[in-house]
């Protein structure tokens, strides 16, 4: 039986992960949607779908971010227009992302969508701000220079 030594390593022995492995564990993916040439991060487990060929119903006496209604496969889903939830003037009809919060399903209604990006959970900022109606929960540096405003998805139906 050949001697033991450092050489050899011992069924027992847990495996060793390299340095990058164990950044990429703290990374969480976000796609990157832009309405009126801001960049915004919505956390990619919610995202269901992207839609881009749409037709809204609209409804009476509902807040006026909500733009209306879609039919998805059977399931309504209310249509939340970014711009106008943020403030910002009225767009162009682009694409819906559709997005799982909870037990419910909304709609995003957003200029476009440009891909998905990996960000580390530790370059995720605080907003500098504190606008009550918060529904940006962060923010951070994309490595093309770009800024990333993170969305809070949850706070979106809420006055």
């Amino acid at each position: 039986m050949p001697e033991e030594n450092g050489l050899f390593a011992r069924e027992t022995d847990a495996p060793i992960l390299p340095e990058d492995a164990a950044a990429e564990l703290q990374t969480d993916k976000y796609l990157i949607c832009i309405s009126d040439n801001l960049l915004y991060g919505i956390y990619a487990e919610q995202v269901e779908t992207i839609i881009t060929d749409h037709s809204i119903t609209r409804l009476p006496r509902v807040p006026h971010y909500v733009r209306g209604i879609i039919n998805l496969r059977g399931q309504i889903i209310p249509i939340i227009d970014i711009r106008l939830r943020l403030g910002k003037p009225e767009g162009e009809d682009s694409c819906i992302v559709v997005v799982n919060e909870g037990s419910d399903c909304i709609g995003l209604l957003v200029d476009g969508v440009d891909k998905m990006v990996d960000v580390n959970r530790d370059s995720i900022l605080p907003m500098p701000t504190q606008n009550p109606q918060k529904l940006i929960s962060g923010m951070c540096s994309l490595p093309d220079g770009g800024t990333l405003l993170i969305l809070d998805c949850g706070l979106l139906l809420h006055e």
